[in-house]
């Protein structure tokens, strides 16, 4: 009996982009715990891997979390993955870590694809220090002084967001931080239709009100120039 948690990175769209060792953990366990049971059976039947599922998600997650580490502790080995990239950051399976540890089960990563780091290597920014500011409030005020504490830093910050809260998004970028500031945005990365939108937080809005896009992205804006 091992008790052992992998927390598995998967790719964040291209499935080429996942490491020998993921596969050979997602084969060798005991279960595999996923966000959504859809995403999840159609990763594991892309890499030709049968395994049995437990869906912990935001909906669930305070419910079954506790079962799902118990399980673990009493011998089982799981691994945790996400709809897309690394576990935990920007997605459930926080708790089950916390509780998996507090019972004594080893946790172990399983490094992969980010989203993250991918826009930041593209950025041409500094990116020696960053500031990682996840999902932004949803309410316009509360985003708005969100990115007011952001523009108090002298670091890139990278903020994540649904493809169709771009246009709002954007929008307050530019208020707070300037038309001038610049940024870019990392859109649908790994796949075929990836594109990097590079220039000013004005210039962005412009080209998004021109062709708007409904894919995944990764806005990445720079730190304030050094006088």
């Amino acid at each position: 009996m091992s008790s052992t948690l992998y927390i598995v990175s998967t790719p964040i769209g291209n499935y080429e982009d996942i490491t020998l060792r993921a596969l050979n953990v997602l084969k060798g366990v005991d279960f595999v715990i996923c966000e959504e049971f859809k995403l999840g059976n159609r990763l594991l039947r892309y890499y030709g891997i049968e395994k049995p599922l437990e869906s912990l998600n935001e909906h669930n997650e305070v419910r079954d979390a506790e079962v799902v580490a118990n399980r673990i502790k009493a011998g089982a080995d799981a691994a945790l993955i996400c709809d897309a990239g690394t576990p935990v950051l920007a997605d459930p399976g926080g708790m089950l870590v916390h509780l998996a540890l507090r019972l004594g089960v080893r946790v172990i990563p399983v490094p992969g694809a980010s989203s993250i780091l991918a826009a930041l290597v593209v950025s041409d920014f500094d990116i020696s220090r960053f500031h990682y500011a996840g999902f932004l409030p949803r309410k316009k005020e509360d985003r708005i002084r969100a990115l007011e504490d952001l523009r108090a830093l002298k670091s890139v910050s990278v903020i994540m967001e649904a493809p169709y809260r771009f246009a709002p998004l954007i929008e307050d970028c530019v208020v707070v931080f300037g038309n001038e500031r610049r940024a870019i945005a990392a859109v649908d990365l790994t796949m075929p239709t990836e594109k990097v939108l590079r220039g000013s937080l004005g210039e962005l809005k412009r080209e998004y009100s021109k062709t708007p896009f409904k894919a995944e992205f990764v806005l990445v804006v720079d730190g304030p120039k050094k006088n």
